[in-house]
């Protein structure tokens, strides 16, 4: 099982890391993936600097945002999945 954190500490959170939950969310339930891919709110994972901060088996991805979540979600996780 892939497993994604997204931090909602303050920064992360002030910079939108509900709506990537959300969306990330969204994303695994309209696709049937919730056997395989879990998906966790994290505390404050130090690296605020770059964007919500965002793991998929603890690899961080970097210069998350909630206007590219659907991209990140395709482009890095989607293909592990498959």
């Amino acid at each position: 099982m892939i497993e994604i954190k997204v931090c909602v500490g303050s920064s992360c959170h002030m910079k939108g890391s509900y709506q990537v939950v959300t969306t990330f969310k969204q994303l695994i339930d309209s696709q049937g993936l919730g056997d395989k891919i879990s998906l966790r709110a994290s505390f404050c994972m130090g690296r605020c600097m770059k964007g919500i901060a965002v793991t998929v088996d603890d690899q961080p991805i970097e210069n998350v945002g909630f206007s590219n979540a659907v991209e990140i979600f395709n482009t890095e996780i989607l293909p592990l999945v498959k």
